[in-house]
């Protein structure tokens, strides 16, 4: 959160939790809490971070947007140094 009582700093969360209730939850029938536990970490850290596709990031997974950036800093740093 960036400032005291902004409610658009709340959005990007909300956007997450909608996203999982969709695609995740509705319709699920979790046997137990460690089951839907399991599928939760799944769905964020194999599928969410690394598959899906972000339109935010110009359609490419959080993991593959993560390393855009390393590169072009690394080029940067790199640009600076010669």
């Amino acid at each position: 959160m960036s400032r005291r009582g902004d409610c658009y700093d709340n959005a990007v969360a909300e956007s997450f939790f909608a996203t999982l209730e969709h695609e995740l939850l509705a319709g699920s029938d979790f046997r137990s809490r460690t089951e839907a536990r399991q599928a939760i970490f799944e769905f964020i850290e194999v599928w969410y971070n690394r598959e899906r596709l972000h339109s935010s990031l110009r359609y490419v997974s959080p993991a593959d947007y993560e390393k855009q950036l390393a590169g072009a800093a690394l080029a940067a740093r790199v640009g600076r140094a010669a």
